[in-house]
Protein backbone atom coordinates (compact mmCIF):
# COMPACT_ATOMS: atom_id res chain seq x y z
CA UNK A 1 0.00 0.00 0.00
CA UNK A 2 1.45 3.37 -0.98
CA UNK A 3 2.40 5.77 1.79
CA UNK A 4 0.64 8.60 -0.04
CA UNK A 5 -2.68 8.38 -1.84
CA UNK A 6 -2.94 9.70 -5.37
CA UNK A 7 -4.92 12.92 -5.46
CA UNK A 8 -7.48 12.96 -8.25
CA UNK A 9 -9.75 15.82 -9.29
CA UNK A 10 -12.94 15.02 -11.24
CA UNK A 11 -13.95 18.22 -13.01
CA UNK A 12 -17.54 18.83 -14.14
CA UNK A 13 -19.48 21.93 -15.21
CA UNK A 14 -22.45 20.97 -13.03
CA UNK A 15 -24.27 18.05 -11.40
CA UNK A 16 -27.21 17.87 -13.79
CA UNK A 17 -28.72 14.54 -14.78
CA UNK A 18 -26.37 13.93 -17.73
CA UNK A 19 -24.54 10.65 -18.25
CA UNK A 20 -21.09 12.20 -17.83
CA UNK A 21 -22.10 13.73 -14.50
CA UNK A 22 -23.48 10.46 -13.21
CA UNK A 23 -20.47 8.35 -14.17
CA UNK A 24 -17.86 10.87 -13.01
CA UNK A 25 -19.56 11.37 -9.65
CA UNK A 26 -19.82 7.58 -9.28
CA UNK A 27 -16.09 7.19 -9.88
CA UNK A 28 -15.22 9.96 -7.44
CA UNK A 29 -17.21 8.24 -4.72
CA UNK A 30 -16.16 4.65 -5.34
CA UNK A 31 -12.49 4.49 -6.29
CA UNK A 32 -10.38 2.61 -3.73
CA UNK A 33 -9.92 5.09 -0.89
CA UNK A 34 -6.70 3.38 0.17
CA UNK A 35 -5.18 4.36 -3.16
CA UNK A 36 -6.97 7.56 -4.17
CA UNK A 37 -7.98 10.83 -2.54
CA UNK A 38 -10.80 12.09 -4.76
CA UNK A 39 -12.24 15.58 -5.15
CA UNK A 40 -15.35 16.34 -7.19
CA UNK A 41 -14.87 19.89 -8.51
CA UNK A 42 -17.95 21.67 -9.93
CA UNK A 43 -17.80 24.88 -11.95
CA UNK A 44 -21.40 26.00 -11.29
CA UNK A 45 -22.93 26.84 -7.89
CA UNK A 46 -24.61 24.00 -5.93
CA UNK A 47 -27.88 22.72 -7.33
CA UNK A 48 -30.32 19.84 -6.79
CA UNK A 49 -29.21 16.58 -8.31
CA UNK A 50 -30.64 13.10 -8.86
CA UNK A 51 -27.33 11.44 -8.01
CA UNK A 52 -26.41 9.98 -4.68
CA UNK A 53 -23.43 11.93 -3.37
CA UNK A 54 -21.82 10.39 -0.31
CA UNK A 55 -18.30 10.09 1.05
CA UNK A 56 -16.74 12.43 -1.46
CA UNK A 57 -15.12 15.83 -1.14
CA UNK A 58 -17.14 18.28 -3.28
CA UNK A 59 -15.86 21.75 -4.13
CA UNK A 60 -17.72 24.45 -6.06
CA UNK A 61 -16.15 27.30 -8.02
CA UNK A 62 -19.56 29.04 -8.02
CA UNK A 63 -19.21 30.34 -11.57
CA UNK A 64 -22.01 30.43 -14.13
CA UNK A 65 -19.72 29.52 -17.04
CA UNK A 66 -16.39 27.79 -17.51
CA UNK A 67 -15.07 30.93 -19.21
CA UNK A 68 -15.50 32.81 -15.92
CA UNK A 69 -13.84 29.99 -13.98
CA UNK A 70 -10.63 29.53 -15.97
CA UNK A 71 -8.42 31.63 -13.67
CA UNK A 72 -9.86 30.49 -10.29
CA UNK A 73 -9.74 26.92 -11.57
CA UNK A 74 -6.09 27.30 -12.52
CA UNK A 75 -5.28 28.73 -9.07
CA UNK A 76 -7.15 25.86 -7.39
CA UNK A 77 -5.23 23.23 -9.35
CA UNK A 78 -1.91 24.88 -8.50
CA UNK A 79 -2.82 25.03 -4.81
CA UNK A 80 -4.08 21.45 -4.52
CA UNK A 81 -1.30 19.83 -6.58
CA UNK A 82 -3.41 16.98 -7.88
CA UNK A 83 -1.65 13.98 -9.38
CA UNK A 84 -4.47 13.55 -11.91
CA UNK A 85 -7.22 15.83 -13.21
CA UNK A 86 -9.94 14.26 -15.35
CA UNK A 87 -12.71 15.91 -17.34
CA UNK A 88 -15.54 14.35 -19.31
CA UNK A 89 -17.12 17.07 -21.47
CA UNK A 90 -15.57 18.68 -24.57
CA UNK A 91 -15.01 22.23 -23.36
CA UNK A 92 -13.77 20.95 -19.98
CA UNK A 93 -11.23 18.67 -21.66
CA UNK A 94 -10.20 21.54 -23.91
CA UNK A 95 -9.22 23.77 -21.01
CA UNK A 96 -7.37 20.86 -19.37
CA UNK A 97 -5.30 20.51 -22.52
CA UNK A 98 -4.33 24.17 -22.14
CA UNK A 99 -3.45 23.79 -18.44
CA UNK A 100 -1.22 20.81 -19.29
CA UNK A 101 1.24 23.26 -20.86
CA UNK A 102 1.91 24.80 -17.43
CA UNK A 103 1.24 22.08 -14.84
CA UNK A 104 3.71 19.46 -15.98
CA UNK A 105 3.60 17.50 -12.72
CA UNK A 106 -0.10 16.82 -13.13
CA UNK A 107 -1.49 14.15 -15.46
CA UNK A 108 -4.51 15.37 -17.42
CA UNK A 109 -7.13 12.91 -18.63
CA UNK A 110 -10.07 13.46 -20.97
CA UNK A 111 -13.05 11.12 -21.03
CA UNK A 112 -14.72 11.21 -24.45
CA UNK A 113 -18.50 11.66 -24.47
CA UNK A 114 -19.38 10.79 -28.08
CA UNK A 115 -18.15 9.84 -31.55
CA UNK A 116 -17.31 13.37 -32.61
CA UNK A 117 -17.01 12.83 -36.35
CA UNK A 118 -20.53 11.36 -36.51
CA UNK A 119 -22.35 13.40 -33.87
CA UNK A 120 -21.29 16.59 -35.67
CA UNK A 121 -23.70 15.66 -38.47
CA UNK A 122 -26.54 16.18 -35.99
CA UNK A 123 -25.09 18.81 -33.65
CA UNK A 124 -23.06 21.04 -35.91
CA UNK A 125 -20.25 22.79 -33.99
CA UNK A 126 -20.10 26.53 -33.84
CA UNK A 127 -17.45 28.24 -35.91
CA UNK A 128 -14.37 29.03 -33.88
CA UNK A 129 -12.08 31.97 -34.35
CA UNK A 130 -8.88 33.22 -32.74
CA UNK A 131 -8.14 31.31 -29.56
CA UNK A 132 -10.50 28.51 -30.63
CA UNK A 133 -7.95 27.40 -33.24
CA UNK A 134 -5.29 27.14 -30.57
CA UNK A 135 -7.44 24.72 -28.57
CA UNK A 136 -8.35 22.53 -31.53
CA UNK A 137 -5.57 20.00 -30.91
CA UNK A 138 -6.18 19.72 -27.16
CA UNK A 139 -6.50 15.90 -27.13
CA UNK A 140 -2.87 15.48 -28.13
CA UNK A 141 -1.83 17.55 -25.10
CA UNK A 142 -3.67 15.27 -22.67
CA UNK A 143 -1.85 12.38 -21.02
CA UNK A 144 -4.68 9.90 -21.56
CA UNK A 145 -8.00 9.66 -23.38
CA UNK A 146 -10.69 7.33 -21.99
CA UNK A 147 -13.37 6.19 -24.44
CA UNK A 148 -16.63 4.48 -23.55
CA UNK A 149 -16.66 2.06 -26.48
CA UNK A 150 -14.36 0.48 -29.05
CA UNK A 151 -15.95 2.49 -31.86
CA UNK A 152 -15.37 5.71 -29.93
CA UNK A 153 -11.71 4.88 -29.37
CA UNK A 154 -11.14 4.10 -33.06
CA UNK A 155 -12.95 7.29 -34.09
CA UNK A 156 -10.81 9.42 -31.76
CA UNK A 157 -7.53 7.84 -32.87
CA UNK A 158 -8.29 8.27 -36.57
CA UNK A 159 -9.94 11.69 -36.39
CA UNK A 160 -7.33 13.38 -34.20
CA UNK A 161 -4.16 11.38 -35.04
CA UNK A 162 -3.82 10.26 -31.43
CA UNK A 163 -1.14 7.96 -30.09
CA UNK A 164 -3.10 4.74 -29.60
CA UNK A 165 -1.03 3.90 -26.52
CA UNK A 166 -2.67 6.73 -24.59
CA UNK A 167 -6.24 5.85 -25.66
CA UNK A 168 -8.11 3.48 -23.36
CA UNK A 169 -11.50 1.84 -23.82
CA UNK A 170 -13.51 1.51 -20.62
CA UNK A 171 -17.24 0.82 -20.78
CA UNK A 172 -19.55 2.61 -18.37
CA UNK A 173 -20.25 0.80 -15.11
CA UNK A 174 -23.68 -0.44 -14.13
CA UNK A 175 -24.56 1.91 -11.28
CA UNK A 176 -28.17 0.88 -10.56
CA UNK A 177 -29.48 -1.71 -8.14
CA UNK A 178 -30.86 -4.74 -9.97
CA UNK A 179 -34.12 -6.20 -8.56
CA UNK A 180 -33.67 -9.66 -7.05
CA UNK A 181 -36.95 -11.00 -8.41
CA UNK A 182 -37.28 -10.73 -12.17
CA UNK A 183 -40.56 -11.80 -13.73
CA UNK A 184 -40.04 -13.94 -16.84
CA UNK A 185 -43.54 -13.46 -18.24
CA UNK A 186 -44.35 -10.57 -20.56
CA UNK A 187 -47.72 -8.86 -20.44
CA UNK A 188 -50.49 -10.89 -22.04
CA UNK A 189 -52.64 -8.02 -23.20
CA UNK A 190 -51.39 -4.65 -24.41
CA UNK A 191 -47.66 -4.70 -25.18
CA UNK A 192 -45.70 -2.00 -23.37
CA UNK A 193 -42.76 -0.39 -25.20
CA UNK A 194 -40.39 2.28 -23.89
CA UNK A 195 -37.50 4.53 -24.89
CA UNK A 196 -35.47 6.60 -22.41
CA UNK A 197 -33.21 9.33 -23.75
CA UNK A 198 -32.71 12.90 -24.85
CA UNK A 199 -35.14 14.13 -27.51
CA UNK A 200 -32.63 15.00 -30.22
CA UNK A 201 -32.34 14.06 -33.87
CA UNK A 202 -29.55 11.51 -33.51
CA UNK A 203 -31.64 9.48 -31.05
CA UNK A 204 -33.93 8.40 -33.88
CA UNK A 205 -37.33 8.72 -32.21
CA UNK A 206 -38.94 9.52 -35.55
CA UNK A 207 -37.95 6.27 -37.20
CA UNK A 208 -39.20 4.32 -34.20
CA UNK A 209 -42.57 6.07 -34.50
CA UNK A 210 -42.71 5.33 -38.23
CA UNK A 211 -42.18 1.64 -37.56
CA UNK A 212 -44.67 1.44 -34.71
CA UNK A 213 -47.40 3.16 -36.72
CA UNK A 214 -47.37 0.16 -39.10
CA UNK A 215 -47.31 -2.63 -36.50
CA UNK A 216 -50.65 -4.38 -36.20
CA UNK A 217 -50.48 -5.24 -32.50
CA UNK A 218 -52.06 -3.80 -29.37
CA UNK A 219 -49.17 -1.69 -28.12
CA UNK A 220 -48.48 1.45 -26.12
CA UNK A 221 -45.22 3.38 -26.38
CA UNK A 222 -43.73 5.54 -23.61
CA UNK A 223 -40.98 8.06 -24.36
CA UNK A 224 -39.05 9.40 -21.37
CA UNK A 225 -36.91 12.44 -22.05
CA UNK A 226 -36.77 16.10 -23.03
CA UNK A 227 -34.95 18.06 -25.69
CA UNK A 228 -35.07 20.26 -28.76
CA UNK A 229 -36.91 17.68 -30.89
CA UNK A 230 -39.96 17.55 -28.59
CA UNK A 231 -42.24 19.64 -30.83
CA UNK A 232 -41.24 17.74 -33.97
CA UNK A 233 -41.83 14.40 -32.26
CA UNK A 234 -45.25 15.52 -31.06
CA UNK A 235 -46.15 16.68 -34.57
CA UNK A 236 -45.13 13.35 -36.02
CA UNK A 237 -47.18 11.44 -33.45
CA UNK A 238 -50.20 13.48 -34.44
CA UNK A 239 -49.59 13.12 -38.18
CA UNK A 240 -49.28 9.34 -37.82
CA UNK A 241 -52.57 9.31 -35.90
CA UNK A 242 -51.14 7.43 -32.93
CA UNK A 243 -51.61 10.07 -30.21
CA UNK A 244 -53.67 7.67 -28.11
CA UNK A 245 -50.88 5.08 -28.24
CA UNK A 246 -47.90 7.24 -27.22
CA UNK A 247 -47.09 8.91 -23.89
CA UNK A 248 -44.30 11.49 -23.46
CA UNK A 249 -42.77 11.93 -20.00
CA UNK A 250 -40.14 14.69 -19.64
CA UNK A 251 -38.29 13.19 -16.69
CA UNK A 252 -38.67 10.56 -14.00
CA UNK A 253 -36.48 9.73 -11.02
CA UNK A 254 -37.24 6.01 -10.72
CA UNK A 255 -36.30 4.95 -14.26
CA UNK A 256 -35.13 1.51 -13.06
CA UNK A 257 -38.45 0.73 -11.43
CA UNK A 258 -40.21 1.92 -14.58
CA UNK A 259 -38.16 -0.24 -16.96
CA UNK A 260 -39.03 -3.45 -15.11
CA UNK A 261 -42.69 -3.08 -16.06
CA UNK A 262 -42.13 -2.95 -19.83
CA UNK A 263 -41.98 -5.70 -22.43
CA UNK A 264 -39.34 -4.20 -24.73
CA UNK A 265 -37.00 -1.20 -24.76
CA UNK A 266 -36.59 0.47 -28.17
CA UNK A 267 -33.41 2.27 -29.25
CA UNK A 268 -33.57 4.24 -32.49
CA UNK A 269 -30.21 6.01 -32.32
CA UNK A 270 -28.10 6.74 -35.40
CA UNK A 271 -25.02 7.02 -33.16
CA UNK A 272 -24.31 6.37 -29.49
CA UNK A 273 -21.41 6.86 -27.13
CA UNK A 274 -22.40 4.22 -24.63
CA UNK A 275 -26.19 3.99 -24.13
CA UNK A 276 -26.67 3.74 -20.37
CA UNK A 277 -30.45 3.42 -20.57
CA UNK A 278 -30.09 0.46 -22.95
CA UNK A 279 -27.68 -1.23 -20.56
CA UNK A 280 -29.94 -0.55 -17.58
CA UNK A 281 -32.98 -1.92 -19.37
CA UNK A 282 -31.21 -5.22 -19.97
CA UNK A 283 -29.90 -5.19 -16.41
CA UNK A 284 -33.46 -5.25 -15.04
CA UNK A 285 -34.48 -7.98 -17.49
CA UNK A 286 -36.23 -5.94 -20.19
CA UNK A 287 -34.94 -6.89 -23.68
CA UNK A 288 -33.90 -4.28 -26.24
CA UNK A 289 -34.57 -3.89 -29.95
CA UNK A 290 -32.08 -1.42 -31.41
CA UNK A 291 -30.80 -0.24 -34.76
CA UNK A 292 -27.20 -1.04 -35.58
CA UNK A 293 -25.28 2.18 -35.04
CA UNK A 294 -21.71 3.32 -34.38
CA UNK A 295 -20.93 3.38 -30.68
CA UNK A 296 -21.34 1.10 -27.71
CA UNK A 297 -24.70 -0.52 -28.53
CA UNK A 298 -23.14 -3.62 -30.08
CA UNK A 299 -21.06 -4.13 -26.94
CA UNK A 300 -24.28 -4.36 -24.91
CA UNK A 301 -26.71 -6.27 -27.12
CA UNK A 302 -26.22 -10.03 -27.46
CA UNK A 303 -28.69 -11.11 -30.17
CA UNK A 304 -31.41 -13.50 -28.97
CA UNK A 305 -30.05 -13.33 -25.41
CA UNK A 306 -30.91 -9.78 -24.36
CA UNK A 307 -32.28 -8.24 -27.56
CA UNK A 308 -31.83 -7.72 -31.29
CA UNK A 309 -29.89 -5.38 -33.59
CA UNK A 310 -31.64 -4.30 -36.80
CA UNK A 311 -30.12 -3.15 -40.08
CA UNK A 312 -33.13 -1.12 -41.22
CA UNK A 313 -36.73 -0.23 -40.39
CA UNK A 314 -38.15 -3.43 -41.89
CA UNK A 315 -35.88 -5.57 -39.74
CA UNK A 316 -36.57 -3.35 -36.72
CA UNK A 317 -40.30 -4.00 -37.21
CA UNK A 318 -39.71 -7.74 -37.56
CA UNK A 319 -37.62 -7.89 -34.39
CA UNK A 320 -40.24 -5.97 -32.39
CA UNK A 321 -42.86 -8.53 -33.39
CA UNK A 322 -40.53 -11.42 -32.56
CA UNK A 323 -39.60 -9.88 -29.20
CA UNK A 324 -43.25 -9.30 -28.29
CA UNK A 325 -44.99 -12.40 -29.59
CA UNK A 326 -42.52 -15.20 -30.36
CA UNK A 327 -39.48 -15.04 -28.11
CA UNK A 328 -39.74 -16.59 -24.65
CA UNK A 329 -37.40 -14.29 -22.79
CA UNK A 330 -35.46 -15.41 -19.74
CA UNK A 331 -35.27 -12.15 -17.82
CA UNK A 332 -32.69 -13.49 -15.39
CA UNK A 333 -30.42 -14.41 -18.30
CA UNK A 334 -30.95 -10.97 -19.83
CA UNK A 335 -29.89 -9.37 -16.57
CA UNK A 336 -26.88 -11.64 -16.13
CA UNK A 337 -25.60 -10.74 -19.61
CA UNK A 338 -25.15 -7.20 -18.30
CA UNK A 339 -24.28 -7.61 -14.63
CA UNK A 340 -21.42 -9.99 -15.44
CA UNK A 341 -19.87 -7.71 -18.08
CA UNK A 342 -20.43 -4.22 -16.70
CA UNK A 343 -20.16 -4.89 -12.98
CA UNK A 344 -19.16 -1.67 -11.26
CA UNK A 345 -16.25 -3.29 -9.39
CA UNK A 346 -14.79 -4.54 -12.67
CA UNK A 347 -15.06 -1.13 -14.33
CA UNK A 348 -13.69 0.65 -11.28
CA UNK A 349 -10.63 -1.61 -11.31
CA UNK A 350 -9.99 -0.69 -14.95
CA UNK A 351 -10.06 3.02 -14.09
CA UNK A 352 -7.82 2.42 -11.07
CA UNK A 353 -5.25 0.59 -13.20
CA UNK A 354 -5.17 3.44 -15.72
CA UNK A 355 -4.73 6.06 -13.00
CA UNK A 356 -2.01 4.07 -11.25
CA UNK A 357 -0.11 3.59 -14.52
CA UNK A 358 -0.24 7.35 -15.13
CA UNK A 359 1.16 8.23 -11.72
CA UNK A 360 3.91 5.64 -11.99
CA UNK A 361 5.03 7.24 -15.22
Amino acid sequence: MPTQRNKICFLLPDLSRGGAQRIMSFLAQNLDKNLFDCTLLIVNPPQNTDFKLENVNIKYLNKSRLLHATYPLFKFLIKERFHIVIGSIGHINMILGFYSLFLNKTKFVGREASLDTIIQKYNKPKRSFGIGKFFRDYRNRLDAIICQSEDMALDAIQAYSLNKNKVFTVNNPLTISVPKDLNNSASNSQKKLITVGRLSEEKGHKRILNVLSKIDLDWHYTIVGSGIEKDNIEQQIESLNISNKVTLIPHINNVTELLVDFDVFLQGSFVEGFPNATMESCAVGTPVVAFKAPGGTREIIQPSINGYLADDQDEFSKFIKVALTEKDWDRKAISKSITSKFDSKLILSQYENIFLSLTKN
